[in-house]
């Protein structure tokens, strides 16, 4: 396979806060012409090189055989680069992450925008093992749900041995960044349960109307339309992965009827639970099916 036919860079043109999804990629590295800003948690990793990102005002360099993370919630552009060899980014939706109930120092550094850098190079070739696997995985099916566990579990090995950056949570945080990413942790966590926008807004003490109005400023969709849209993403996990039945799936994932859950999954997938179940289980290779 030659891995130069699928390398990909940052897109100046992007929107701000343009999800990426579940992601595992190549990239070649290439300055920035502007910040990024994703409500992903974002993986590097340098098999050789380095490079530089300003986030917000402070430059941090990433090495080469590191493994690094951080949430792409805080402005960042590479400014520099050491080397020409690709590399590898990863992104994984903030709710997967808090679905994952990390060490809790981990999360609070990630929460808290900083910069997660593994310590030393002891993991190298095993990450690069596996970093390749996924990103073949992501080719070859379209899908990385048969990584996630090795996603969840390798993290689990950083949070043991981990530097951060404690310079990177002082300026990167203004008032209304800090309250957007306030809302987000709390729809991401609470999305399963029966909450509405003034559930949303009292977490953070805001009036619903200002809060809604922060949020779509920042992201280009309601509170509500966040909280359906991580209720769907869980709903095609369930589908994906389990038997259970649809209308288990639709309660656990915070709707209250089926023809509710049936009538928001068509609009956000434009197909029904049962066919997206039978079309996605259908198109997976019989050895991601037992994963």
């Amino acid at each position: 396979m030659d891995k130069n036919e699928y390398l990909k860079h940052f897109d100046n043109r992007r929107a701000e806060f343009k999800p990426y999804g579940l992601t595992c990629e190549m990239w070649e590295p290439y300055l920035m012409k502007k910040f990024d800003r994703h409500n992903e948690i974002e993986i590097n990793y340098l098999p050789k090189g380095r490079i530089t990102y300003l986030f917000q005002n402070n430059q941090i360099t990433i090495p080469e055989k590191r493994m690094t993370l951080f949430w792409g919630l805080i402005p960042h552009r590479i400014i520099d680069i050491q080397g020409n060899s690709p590399y590898y980014v990863c992104t994984i939706p903030l709710s997967r992450f808090l679905g994952w109930n990390m060490p809790s120092s981990l999360a609070e550094h990630i929460l808290n925008c900083q910069i997660i850098i593994e310590k030393s190079e002891k993991y190298a070739i095993y990450d690069e093992f596996l970093l390749n696997n996924w990103f073949k995985d992501a080719i070859n099916n379209g899908d990385l749900e048969t990584t996630v566990l090795e996603m969840e579990a390798r993290l689990r090995r950083l949070a043991t041995n981990y530097t951060n950056d404690e310079k990177t949570r002082s300026t990167t945080h203004s008032t209304e960044v800090d309250l957007v990413a306030q809302i987000t942790i709390y729809i991401t966590r609470n999305y399963m349960n029966p909450i509405q926008i003034k559930d949303v807004a009292n977490s953070v003490g805001l009036h619903p109307d200002y809060a809604n109005m922060l949020f779509k400023k920042a992201f280009g969709k309601s509170i509500y339309r966040q909280i359906q849209s991580e209720r769907i993403d869980h709903a095609r996990r369930k589908l994906l992965s389990t038997d259970s039945s649809i209308s288990e799936i639709a309660f656990e994932c915070g709707f209250n009827s089926i023809n509710r859950f049936n009538a928001t999954f068509l609009q956000y997938t434009g197909c029904s639970p049962r066919e997206f179940r039978k079309n996605t289980r259908t198109n997976i290779p019989e050895k991601s099916k037992s994963f």
